[in-house]
Formats: structure tokens, sequence, C-alpha cells
């Protein structure tokens, strides 16, 4: 039988994990030390070095008792990756996979001889077989931070992680880096948590104001490698301080590059006479467009998420097209008229820049101003908006000598590497979106990625070249123009066709009223279930709650669960939804089932007001100009 396991199992790992089938196949033995045993449920329990792994009375029952533990108390999506440290014969794994038919799962095994014992115990083929199935096999456990980052989770969600005990603390410092990791990549999460506390209505308010721009404008997806089989280079402009060093040199970079801006620096390149090719902007905040107000760019083509703040779209333009929004709302409208094509969300309009160049097709990235980090504790290239801003309001008690020192400060500073040797000051934000970049270049290693400066952070797939070797190269502009022209009039004869047009807006009508509809629903339900558990919970807390009133109460909000768990509109509503941790520490005092009624009063009260808000938001906004 184990024979015939593993023959079946790897047959599935070479179709779908070639390179990991090859490295278990190439294993001349499973390991020293692993013995199986027959658990009394009659499934096989691992023992390492007389160890159990698993339980040795039901380990599928253990399993899933650790997945339904691990998400009891989670507000999470289904988009949401979830981690697993620790493989042994799969049990978790499994029972994870069974309960989130969807959602991405990623396997941190340090042993590869346990995973070739599982394939010979086992038959995990449907396991295998899933899609979003990731495994991160040995090694130093790097491969977790490039796993994660190839599920951008919503904004505000860290990854759902689970362990097998007895397996990490085998390993225990193996696996503790596999956990400062994650604790990493949760860093960012964490910012975007409370960005989405601070900001989040006025992503809301954006994106409702934006919807018929939803409608009207193309997706980045019908400029998907237009580069493709080009050797076109293509110039980045961040905006960090060497940005200035390449100012000289723009114009004889534009007539061999084609040129992306974030748009933090669009005004450094429109000042030097360079309109260049694509800007992005993808923040939704005020001050972000201010970067682009009153910058007109008639020859350059705005490249925006949905949510960013209204004007932004309004801008004097060559074209505008969208990529896949960051947030519920944005998508719920574009699932069902087409898909924009989605960016990489690192934290930074910069990461999101160089992903739009990935999907261009381009093969060689030159950049300028990528510096992550503050050369000569400088902040931004010279004349930067947040720079003349800062001159701008200085004064006789708050200099700008104290606005420099604070943006140095306030983003915990610390030295790292610097590309050229030595080290440089960079902060932990900024470690975050070079970690993003890492990982990028590892997953993308075809495209070369050139810095014109060797002040910046370190970079590993990064590397220093000269301006002069990007002189060197040839002329392209007129290929570069000519191949945005192309493109530009296929839009125009699939995308803005008047039968095209005509069909999108009857979708996007059918789409608003499915979004309104389900809001108020869920606004209906939630409210409904909020007074119902809220006078259960003050019954049961003056013990005045009978068995048949508690039944009942409980049976109502499982109906509840059901219906709004199968709402189209669910994260929508979700997406404004409060912490809890202040309820339950509030509540943590009552008897369980007061508890349980308590919370879920105030869970459906808070969730009764997030609908109407957006409910509120959208209804006015029945054209951009009426909100």
């Amino acid at each position: 039988m184990a024979q015939e396991y593993f023959s079946r199992n790897m047959s599935v790992l070479r179709q779908c994990y070639p390179p990991l089938a090859e490295e278990l196949n190439g294993l001349e033995d499973a390991g020293e030390g692993l013995t199986i045993e027959t658990a009394a449920s009659g499934a096989p329990t691992l023992l390492i070095q007389g160890r159990y792994v698993h339980s040795k009375r039901d380990p599928e029952r253990e399993a899933e008792r650790l997945v339904e533990g691990a998400v009891a108390s989670r507000q999470d999506d289904d988009e949401n990756p979830a981690l697993l440290l620790g493989f042994g014969l799969g049990y978790a794994a499994s029972a994870l996979a069974a309960k989130f038919p969807g959602r991405p799962v990623i396997i941190v095994e340090k042993r590869a001889e346990v995973l070739k014992k599982a394939l010979e115990v086992r038959d995990l083929q449907a396991l295998l077989s899933r899609s979003k199935l990731i495994f991160v096999l040995g090694g130093g456990g790097e491969g977790v931070s490039g796993a994660l980052s190839l599920f951008e989770s919503s904004p505000g969600l860290p990854p759902l992680v689970l362990q097998n005990r007895a397996l990490t603390g085998m390993d225990e410092e193996w696996y503790a880096g596999v956990e400062e990791r994650i604790k990493t990549w949760n860093s960012r999460v964490n910012i975007n948590r409370a960005t989405q506390k601070r900001f989040g209505k006025r992503w809301v308010r954006n994106l409702s104001k934006n919807l018929l721009a939803v409608r009207d404008i193309p997706g980045i997806s019908r400029l998907e490698g237009m580069l493709s089989n080009h050797d076109i280079p293509v110039f980045l402009a961040a905006a960090g301080p060497t940005l200035d060093a390449a100012g000289p040199a723009l114009a004889e970079i534009h007539r061999r590059c084609l040129i992306v801006a974030v748009d933090t620096s669009l005004r450094f390149l429109l000042g030097k006479g360079i309109d260049p090719d694509f800007v992005v902007s993808v923040d939704p905040q005020y001050w972000n467009f201010r970067h682009l107000d009153r910058a007109p760019a008639p020859r350059t083509h705005l490249i925006a998420e949905s949510a960013v703040y209204p004007p932004v779209l309004r801008n004097t333009f060559a074209g505008v097209f969208l990529c896949g929004s960051f947030f519920p709302l944005g998508r719920f409208i574009e699932d069902r008229l087409e898909p924009k094509g989605n960016l990489g969300a690192g934290g930074s309009v910069a990461t999101s820049a160089w992903d739009f160049i990935r999907l261009l097709g381009a093969c060689e990235i030159w950049t300028a101003g990528l510096d992550l980090s503050f050369p000569e504790l400088k902040t931004h290239f010279r004349g930067a908006l947040f720079e003349e801003k800062s001159h701008a309001e200085s004064g006789r008690f708050s200099p700008v000598e104290t606005w420099n020192f604070r943006a140095l400060r306030d983003g915990q500073p610390f030295r790292a590497k610097r590309q050229g040797g030595g080290t440089v000051l960079t902060d932990k934000r900024l470690s975050l979106y070079a970690s993003w970049f890492e990982n990028k270049f590892s997953q993308f290693p075809a495209i070369k990625n050139r810095s014109l400066s060797a002040e910046g952070l370190e970079l590993t797939g990064l590397e220093s070249a000269s301006i002069g070797e990007l002189l060197a190269l040839p002329e392209r502009r007129e290929e570069i123009d000519r191949l945005l022209a192309e493109a530009h009039r296929a839009i125009q004869e699939n995308f803005n066709s008047a039968s095209t047009r005509e069909s999108r807006a009857e979708t996007y009508e059918n789409a608003r009223a499915a979004l309104l509809g389900g809001l108020r629903d869920i606004k209906s339900l939630a409210e409904d279930a909020a007074q119902g558990a809220g006078k259960a919970a003050s019954r049961s807390k003056q013990g005045r709650l009978e068995q048949r009133e508690q039944e009942r109460a409980l049976k109502t909000l499982d109906a509840v669960n059901k219906s709004i768990g199968e709402s189209s509109v669910k994260e929508i509503a979700g997406f404004l939804f409060p912490e809890t941790t202040d309820w339950e520490a509030e509540i943590a005092g009552l008897a369980p089932l007061t508890r349980h009624l308590e919370f879920s009063a105030r869970l459906y009260r808070a969730l009764a007001e997030a609908a109407a808000y957006n409910l509120g938001v959208l209804e006015r906004c029945q054209s951009p100009f009426l909100c």
C-alpha cells in the first residue's frame, strides 16, 4: 500500500510541482528516526525519534480541532493566505483545505524526509492537486516571504498561521526564523490595518464617486504584454533623493526608454521638459492627489487605482487606465464588468509602478530614486512637494530642520547595507518595501533591474549601473510611440465602441442594483440580529433567559450567520468593521452564554452601521458630481 500511495501522490506532484517531485524522488531514504504507528482510530500517526508528531488516538480529529480553534475568533476572507508550520503527515493541511477550498495554503516544512514519508503512508492526491497550494521546504525558510507576496491579502488582514507544535519544537531555531519573516510581513499588514482604520471611510467615499469611472475607463490588462518580444528598456523614476542626479540626462533617457514615473516624481520630470509615458498613482489620500494637482500632462497616461481622490481622474492626461481595486467595493463592480488587471500592493507607489512595468512585459528596468533610504539624510529629490510644503509652513519655532528631523525619526530609523558599500540610514517602513522588491526580483529573475545610483539601500536582485551604460543603449523613441499608438487604437475599437459601451452600461446598472440590494439585506438582517441578541443578553445577565428563549436566540443567530455568509456583498459591509479587542476585554467576566450573546449584539450592530454607511454614500453618489 505504501508504494501505491507514493506512486499516486508523486504522479500528482510531478504534474503540479515538478521541482519538488524531483527533490523528493532524489532522497534515498525517507529519513532515519521516522516511525509510523497505527492510531486507535486506524489512521497512521508519525513518531520522530520516539516523539509523537500527531495524536496516537485520532490524528484526523486532532487536526480538525486545530483548524477550528485557529479560525474561531478571526474576521477573515477566503483570499487571505494560511500558513502551516510543520507538515507531518499532512492532517492539518488536509483539514484546512477541506474547510476553506478557495483559501491559499502555504506549507512550511524543514524536513524533506517528513514530507516524503507522508506521501508513502497517506493518499494526499486531493490536497496536492488543489489550486493555491505552495510548499516552502528546507533551506533557510526564505521562501515564506516570496510565497506570501504571491497572495496579496485584503488591507489589514494578517495571514492565518497554524503550527504543529511537536514539529516546530524539534527544530525551534529554524521555525523561529520563519516566524520572524512572518512577523516582518505582518508589520506591513499592521500598518495597513492602522491606515484602514484612519482612512477607511475616505476610501469608501472615493470609490463611490469613482464607480462610473470603473465603468468607463479601461484596465491595465489591455496593456499587458505590450513590451513582450521587444527589448525596449523601461526607466522607473521613483522619488528618492538620487533622482536629482538623473535630471541632466532625462532627455537622452527619454529617447532610449519607455518612462514610468510615480506620482511623486511627475513634477520633477515635467520641470525638466520630459513627459513620462505613464505615471502611477494608487494612494487614495488627499495629499497624494496634490502631487498631480495643477500638473497637466497631456502626453502622459495615468495608471490609477479606483479609490484615488476623485479629482485625480479628471486631470489632464493622454489617457487613463485603472488597475484592479485593492478594496472589496471596487472589486465587486470590476468583477461584474471587466477585470482591470492586478498590481502588487507593496505599500508604496513605487512597488505598484514596478509591478506595472512587469505587466507590460519589460525585460530590463532602469531605476533612479529607488533609494528606500535617506542618502545624506535626505528624504526626497530636491523640490518635492513635501519639501516645498515644509519650507512654506516653517517658522521660527518650527523650522525646516525640525520637519526633516521628524521625518527621519518617526519611522524607527536604523542603519543598513548601502548598495555601493558601507551603510545608509533607512527605517522600518522602507525596509518593508525593500523586502517586497527583493521578493519580486526573485520571483521574476528574467527581468534585469539596474539602479543608476549606488547610494541607496542594498537590494538583492538590483544591480548598480552607470548613466553611461544607459546612454550607450540605442534610441527607441519612435518604436515606443508606435506601440503606444497601437494600444490606444485597439482600446478605442474594442472598449469604446458604441455597442460595448451600451452593454457595459447595462451590466453596471445590474451590478449596482445587486450591490445596493445586498447591503440593504445585510443591514436589515444585522439590525434584527443585534436587537434580538441584545435582548437575550440582557435577560441572561438578569438570570431570566429560559431554555427555549436561549435555543431560539442561538438558532436565529445561526440563520443570520448563514445568510450573511452567503451574501455577495459581505466583504463590502465588513470592510469598515471595527476592531473587537476592546469588546472582548469588556465582556471577559461574563458567563460564556451571556458573553456570546453580548458579543453577537455588538458585532451585528457594528455590521449594520457599516452597511448603512456604505448605503448612504452610494445612494448619494448617483453621479460623481452629486456627493
